[in-house]
């Protein structure tokens, strides 16, 4: 989202074209039940329109401009625009069910990675997709993170790095659950990353995989 608009094909082709190792992406349910690729649970900040995704049907959602031209994509269709992992991030139960019939359908659970900040959608998404790698997204948090982690059956944490402590990361680690730092745009964040020895990032900046390189 640092370089084009977000949630768009123009966005996740531009990741792929960077060499980014998986692209993050936002799923939520549109009225008529598509799974509509965008981050708000309503469209103002990120299209021309107003009000809720629930609200909209594809073809209302599909008459918004979502940036440069760009309009909303559904899932299915970032599938297909893009070769690369995806990880995938539902915002509710109702949409793990929607995209477990997908990730089904479409035999993607060595391709597709599912995170949410709802452990019961964790849970959900696990219980009907067997196989599939889930994440427990996390801002604010408290001592028992990893621990609902493992409730969850989450493989994996994805914790805003602003809150992040060694101490947090080496108790995951401890439990066989790997940590994702969320979001690194700064060379101070990456290089804080890198002393975390956390095991990725997420980045609005794809360039920051090739300058860190060099500076961080």
């Amino acid at each position: 989202m640092g370089v084009e608009p977000e949630n768009t094909l123009r966005s996740f082709v531009r990741a792929e074209e960077a060499g980014m190792d998986v692209i993050e992406l936002d799923l939520h349910l549109s009225k008529d039940g598509a799974l509509a690729v965008m981050h708000d649970a309503d469209v103002d900040r990120t299209t021309d329109g107003s009000g809720p995704i629930a609200g909209k049907t594809l073809a209302e959602l599909r008459a918004l401009d979502a940036g440069q031209g760009e309009r909303v994509p559904v899932f299915e269709e970032v599938l297909d625009a893009v070769k690369s992992p995806l990880q995938a991030e539902i915002k509710d139960v109702a949409a793990a069910r929607a995209l477990a019939d997908v990730l089904l359908a479409r035999d993607l659970v060595e391709r597709v990675e599912v995170s949410s900040f709802h452990d019961e959608a964790v849970v959900e998404i696990a219980r009907l997709v067997p196989g599939v790698r889930t994440v427990l997204v996390a801002s604010h948090w408290s001592g028992d993170i990893v621990e609902r982690a493992k409730a969850a059956g989450a493989q994996s944490l994805a914790l805003n790095i602003r809150r992040l402590t060694l101490e947090v990361v080496e108790l995951a680690h401890a439990e066989g659950v790997k940590v994702i730092g969320w979001v690194v745009n700064t060379q101070d964040h990456l290089r804080l990353a890198r002393a975390l020895e956390l095991d990725g990032v997420t980045t609005d900046f794809p360039e920051i995989r090739r300058t860190g390189r060099f500076t961080a």
